[in-house]
């Protein structure tokens, strides 16, 4: 009894040697390929590669240990229903490697994109484009791979199979269903073709969305990420684009006009201020020298308002040209003309008998321009 159960076990030693040594095989066989890739990549300084290496050198791995014992099962002695049972579970988990490995292959594809069509360049609409369209399309793929994966594997056995025909013959009636059901994320994944492909919005666009200002950092299956000027993160359905008005500061065009509002006494000189003005920007680098205007474009009682504007290349530099350039301004008016500094006359009015005043008292009458009475005009 003792050699039958220690026969019986040595039975299922080889067979497990024998799958285990295969495995070790194709995962050796698969680390030497990378191996060499890894070393080309680097001392050929190959994008291709290296990103190559970097991104289906894991799945590769367990996909090749995965395949060595697959063909291993035609080799080894086990009855017909354990080699079954072995092969779908092989042939499963290729399923889910093999996507997983699909899945990190437009991560390469991704990187030769961003190589090739670079956000860091001082006018790249082209590049947001194509990179915006690309990464849309991307996650696309992604769920295809993952729901084919599961549905070959789903298909390893005989049941679901069955199953599978009898759900096809209720096909209309479910997806009915289900369109009811999801009709809100249906909508989203549409409003996802139309954005990627008609670009209301791209990566990296500047826009003011809910009242915030903020850059487009990520574009999803269902939402977009906008990033905030103060790093945080404000998250937005797809169909809000859609369905909804948004400022897009760089729709065509990265450059934008900064410009800066002065509220002065009438006693300012414009002129100077313009020359100042005009001085301020040419030592400055974030001014791009194709505008450069001050105007009066406003008077009330009180005050001048002053616009000045000048143009930058895209909003970042913009709002810090428009703050340096305010800056100056100001201290230029506190420096060389401080009495033309906003400020509210009184006039004094004599006292005189009949005229609008009480037990004497002198009447003061607030004004909003100069006066030109004889009692003078105390600041």
């Amino acid at each position: 009894m003792f050699d039958q159960l220690l026969a019986t076990s040595y039975a299922w030693l080889l067979p497990l040697i024998q799958l285990v040594l295969a495995g070790l095989a194709g995962f050796l066989l698969f680390w030497g390929i990378f191996k060499g890739i890894h070393w080309y990549g680097e001392r050929r300084d190959s994008l291709p590669f290296q990103s190559f290496n970097r991104n289906l050198r894991r799945p590769a791995r367990f996909l090749g240990v995965v395949v060595g014992l697959n063909i291993a099962i035609a080799f080894i002695e086990v009855s017909e229903r354990v080699a079954g049972n072995l092969s779908i579970l092989f042939e499963s988990l290729i399923y889910v490697f093999g996507g997983w490995a699909l899945i990190e292959l437009t991560d390469v594809v991704s990187d030769l994109v961003r190589d090739r069509y670079r956000l860091t360049k001082e006018n790249n609409l082209t590049e947001r484009k194509i990179i915006t369209q690309f990464q849309y399309i991307k996650r696309v793929v992604s769920v295809v791979v993952f729901i084919v994966a599961v549905a070959f594997i789903l298909l390893q056995f005989d049941k679901v199979r069955e199953l599978g025909t009898g759900l096809l013959t209720s096909a209309g009636v479910a997806g009915i269903i289900i369109g009811l059901a999801a009709q809100k994320s249906i909508a989203n994944l549409l409003a996802g073709f139309q954005l990627a492909f008609t670009q209301p919005i791209r990566i990296d666009d500047v826009v003011i969305v809910e009242n915030e200002w903020g850059r487009v950092e990520e574009i999803t299956l269902t939402y977009v990420v906008v990033r905030i000027w103060d790093e945080r993160r404000l998250v937005v359905p797809l169909n809000y684009f859609n369905e909804k008005p948004f400022q897009n500061w760089t729709r065509s065009s990265s450059q934008l006009l900064a410009y800066v509002f002065l509220y002065t006494d009438y006693r300012v000189p414009v002129d100077a201020l313009r020359q100042k003005f005009t001085a301020l920007l040419k030592d400055n680098p974030l001014w791009d020298q194709r505008v450069n205007v001050v105007q009066v474009t406003n008077a009330d009682r009180h005050t001048m308002e002053i616009r000045a504007l000048a143009s930058a290349r895209n909003a970042s530099e913009a709002w810090d040209l428009r703050c340096q350039v305010r800056e100056g301004l100001i201290t230029f008016i506190q420096k060389e003309y401080p009495e033309s500094l906003p400020r509210t006359r009184v006039e004094w009015v004599p006292f005189k008998e009949g005229t609008n005043a009480q037990n004497g008292a002198p009447d003061f009458t607030s004004r909003g321009e100069p006066s030109g009475g004889k009692g003078g005009t105390p600041d």
